[in-house]
């Protein structure tokens, strides 16, 4: 008879509990509906800049007349905007306009509180049928059984709540990364601020290698050059200036003379004029695509749910085909309602949620040192299943550094050693012969007409620039020296009006013009009078157009360089410099590329022979994708966006798989080609840092973006970060959710053969005129402590060989195949055989309580031999990873020793109704539960037997 004290204190934890569990089930449902009003609301309302105070919502969310600042001369710029460009805002105007228009910010989305997240812990198939069996307890007056089964729950929710916390804290940790500072002119003085303390009209000062803080038209600028490829996809730096543009419709690749929020400043100096900030800057725009995309679940995520309904749906067959037999045998009510609660624990796999908790998050903590942070757990594993990773080329493939690859000169073509911004490589005549020893009159123009430094094996200013003047230094020119010997007089800035670069240099009494720019403009404007003295390079035009076009085609990117010699009596610098380019001397072809990463190339090989395709996808010219494409070892079909935009859904889902490169591509384009594969069934990992990468990656099963260069934009729409921006990283992380996954099928299989015996054991025990042999707590006890530890053991085991050899998974197969599910009904049906038949022998010696007590110890002990079926499924358990897994063991002993705890120790007797059992009792308990490595070790024999024989290898 129970203690009326502990009966009061259980039915008060039962009621508590049971009020939380409805509160929470409340809650859950409560944070459905308001998320799915706030969504509605927001896909009718729009996403724009914060609502002013006083103004009507539907006013602030519709898109506003924006001038066409573009088109606008800067007098009438600066008067729209309230600002005095010599002298800024003053600060109480500042402080006015940042109350109206919100923080200098993209908009996040809310964070989910810390109870949110607890609730949504219980959503799971597996927890609320659990959580039925635990009322049904209560219900029938087992109040000790009901408030253990609740007390599971609780501890498996917080288990899942602390992981997923700890998660989201790393990424906010993450975002905080990186702090941007600008320099601002506020009352008539500069000064540095927060850029999110941005406001319209402030004047803001920019230079090579400032990020730029907001939207903004060009006030001045001095031979300024931005790089755009994290809004436009165009990897080159595009030229800006002040002047006004005449066309409205210009796209914003074009718009010359404006400023976009996260690019970068390349080189050359400028003062903008703040004219929009937050959502309402372009990168607001592409931020908000974001919003119309949901969270798809992964492919593990739908097979444990699709697992869940099914062992529901048996559990409830069994259980109500046993109650109504029972019932029809005379049985008791209240005895049949125990045996169906009993029935209810035994059925459901109440560790599944548990350990698949902890072991993405053991994943998720070994990708964090790995420099991968992950989003949500469950994300882990998808990259064990993906068939294919679209990626990015600019900073992800390729250094984004530019180098010399090629030079022609003097009707020869020279290869240029080394890579990036150091000098250390050299120029070879690609003939074998001898360099000519006047190599350097190609190499001083390109240290001269230059505007760019390196520094420490970096770019200071544009990368192609440096790279120039990288590969001078490769020809032995010094450039410091030749800089101070040929002292600038004049320059023409570079435009993409003229496609050149010009500056003038005095020597003596002469004046030096050096030229750099596109071929086919120089060429027009070089004189080619064949043998003339000065004529170095006695061609033809046409056959220098031809040379220029082979470069191209190795994907190099080909400037023209030239020179020209005028007296200095003849020459104004303060005149229109322009009238002296003409009657050029052509020098040469100078070849640049982008090369790829080195680990990039060695990760896409490990890619291909995992069986997973990789595309690319870029916004660079055909020519240049499809020679780095080559050089990466991608193989397959280029097309660019004009020809994607020709093709329907249903021809590029039928040509995609030959695809390799796309180029030119819009932001649109990209997410088009992931919906086309995910069409197609694959598995669509996407890599990226840019803005324009964002809407797909969102998009994609798995979503990677890039921590230190990527957008802000980028890393909200991924699911997974690489904090050291490393392609390789990706495989890693691959291989990692490939180990995951079979981890996964070693405990998923360890404990549902766990569940199939114990349903079998109790189900066939009334029908064999045997008592049950566990209660439910003792099940409980079985599928929460004695098969936890070992299963999440399982969850760490190590790689095997050949994980990264074999192709992706297919992606509608099922954990629980029919033949994997004959294997685990094998393995039940020998525990169960095994444990009745112990039960019902000792009942022969009239001791009900020791012979229910041995058949428990008998099942439990079947675990820790089953647990070696489950590591290995086609070959022998005793392998060369038999000791591989450390933890393996200390769990086993640790099993072993719980449960002699749970038979000897006074007090947990009275919680499993348990008594003491003798040497002998230990091992024939030990002797029968090793039936089942035994017979699984024999099939397997067995089987290898037979296929040698039918092999015809004997």
């Amino acid at each position: 008879m129970q203690d009326p004290i502990a009966s009061h204190l259980l039915t008060a934890i039962a009621v508590i509990s049971l009020a939380a569990l409805l509160i929470a089930a409340g809650a859950v449902l409560i944070s459905w509906a308001v998320s799915r009003l706030y969504r509605a609301c927001r896909h009718r309302l729009g996403a724009g800049r914060p609502v002013p105070p006083g103004q009507p919502p539907i006013a602030a969310a519709k898109e506003p007349e924006r001038p066409d600042w573009h088109t606008m001369p800067l007098d009438r710029v600066a008067a729209a905007l309230a600002s005095d460009p010599s002298g800024g805002l003053t600060q109480a105007e500042a402080a006015a306009r940042r109350q109206r228009f919100g923080p200098n910010r993209l908009a996040e989305a809310p964070a989910r509180s810390p109870w949110l997240l607890f609730f949504s812990q219980f959503k799971s198939v597996l927890i609320l049928v659990l959580m039925a069996a635990s009322a049904l307890a209560a219900f029938v007056g087992d109040l000790q059984d009901g408030a253990v089964i609740l007390v599971v729950i609780l501890i498996n929710a917080l288990l899942g709540f602390y992981q997923e916390f700890q998660a989201e804290k790393s990424l906010a940790a993450l975002k905080k990364m990186l702090a941007l500072q600008t320099e601002v002119r506020r009352d008539g003085r500069s000064q540095s601020l927060a850029a999110d303390l941005l406001v319209p009209g402030d004047v803001v000062m920019l230079k090579a290698g400032d990020k730029i803080p907001a939207d903004g038209r060009i006030l001045c600028a001095h031979a300024l050059e931005v790089d755009e490829s994290s809004l436009t996809g165009e990897s080159l730096p595009v030229a800006k200036q002040s002047q006004a543009l005449a066309s409205i419709s210009l796209p914003l690749a074009e718009r010359s003379n404006m400023l976009y929020m996260n690019n970068a400043v390349t080189r050359g100096r400028a003062e903008m004029i703040v004219t929009e900030t937050g959502m309402a800057t372009e990168i607001g725009k592409l931020a908000g695509l974001l919003a119309q995309s949901e969270d798809a679940a992964t492919p593990l995520q739908r097979q444990l749910d699709g697992l869940g309904k099914r062992m529901a749906a048996i559990a409830l067959s069994v259980i109500g085909l046993l109650f109504t037999v029972n019932l029809l045998r005379g049985e008791e009510l209240l005895q049949t309602a125990f045996t169906s609660i009993a029935l209810a624990v035994a059925s459901i796999p109440e560790g599944l949620p548990t350990v698949v908790t902890v072991t993405l998050a053991l994943g998720l903590h070994r990708m964090a040192r790995q420099h991968a942070i992950v989003k949500r757990l469950a994300a882990v594993e998808t990259l064990g299943c993906t068939t294919v990773i679209c990626t990015d080329k600019t900073g992800t493939l390729t250094l984004n550094e530019m180098t010399a690859r090629s030079v022609f000169y003097q009707g020869r073509n020279f290869r240029v050693t080394g890579s990036g911004y150091r000098p250390d490589g050299e120029i070879r005549p690609a003939d074998g012969e001898k360099a000519p020893s006047d190599l350097s009159r190609l190499l001083l123009p390109l240290v001269l007409c230059n505007n760019s430094h390196v520094r420490e094996n970096r770019a200071l200013g544009d990368p192609m620039e440096a790279a120039l003047l990288v590969l001078a230094a490769k020809g032995d020119i010094d450039n410091e020296e030749i800089a101070f010997q040929w002292p600038r007089l004049a320059e023409l800035p570079f435009d993409a009006a003229h496609k050149f670069m010009a500056t003038f240099h005095r020597q003596d009494e002469k004046i030096r013009l050096f030229i750099k720019g596109a071929p086919e403009v120089l060429i027009r404007m070089c004189r080619f009078a064949a043998g003339e003295e000065g004529e170095p390079m006695p061609m033809r035009p046409e056959a220098l157009l031809a040379q220029n076009e082979r470069m191209a085609e190795t994907g190099l990117r080909v400037i023209g360089v030239a020179e020209r010699t005028l007296l200095l009596h003849d020459f104004e610098h303060e005149g229109d410099l322009f009238q002296y380019i003409e009657d050029l001397t052509f020098l040469g072809l100078i070849g640049l590329m982008d090369p790829p990463r080195q680990e990039a190339r060695q990760a896409i090989r490990l890619c291909h022979r995992a069986g997973i395709r990789i595309k690319m996808i870029t916004g660079d010219q055909k020519i240049t994708a499809s020679a780095i494409a080559k050089e990466l070892g991608l193989s397959g079909r280029v097309i660019e966006g004009s020809e994607l935009a020709a093709l329907d859904d249903r021809s590029l889902s039928a040509l995609i798989d030959g695809i390799a490169v796309f180029a030119r591509t819009a932001p649109e384009q990209k997410v088009r080609i992931i919906q086309a594969l995910k069409a197609e069934g694959h598995i669509v990992a996407m890599t990226g840092d840019g803005v324009n990468d964002a809407p797909a990656l969102k998009t994609a099963d798995i979503g990677i973006a890039m921590g230190i260069t990527g957008t802000h934009v980028a890393k909200e729409a991924a699911t997974m970060v690489l904090a050291d921006d490393n392609f390789a990283t990706i495989v890693r992380a691959v291989r990692e959710g490939r180990v995951i996954y079979e981890n996964m099928v070693k405990f998923i299989r360890f404990q549902l053969s766990t569940n199939i015996g114990a349903i079998l054991t109790v189900a066939s025990a009334p029908l064999l005129a045997l008592p049950l042999p566990f209660s439910a707590v003792q099940l409980l006890w079985i599928n929460i402590i004695m098969d936890g530890p070992p299963a999440m053991s399982l969850g760490i085991d190590p790689c095997r060989d050949g994980t990264m050899s074999e192709p992706p998974r297919a992606t509608e197969a099922r954990i629980l195949s029919w033949r994997r599910f004959g294997n685990l009904f094998a393995y039940g049906l020998t525990m169960a055989v095994g444990t009745l038949g112990v039960l019902y022998h000792d009942l022969l010696n009239g001791d009900e309580a020791h012979a229910k007590t041995l058949a428990f110890t008998t099942f439990v002990l079947f675990q820790v031999f089953n647990v070696f079926n489950a590591r290995s499924e086609r070959e022998t358990a005793f392998n060369e990873q038999f000791f591989a897994n450390k933890m393996l063991w200390l769990s086993i002993l640790g099993v072993v020793i719980l449960q002699f705890i749970a038979t000897h120790w006074p007090p947990a007797q009275l919680i499993f109704r348990t008594t003491e059992l003798s040497l002998s009792d230990w091992l024939t308990a030990g002797g029968v539960a090793a039936s089942v490595l035994v017979l699984e070790e024999m099939r397997k024999l067995l089987r290898k037997a037979v296929s040698f024989f039918r092999s015809g290898k004997l």
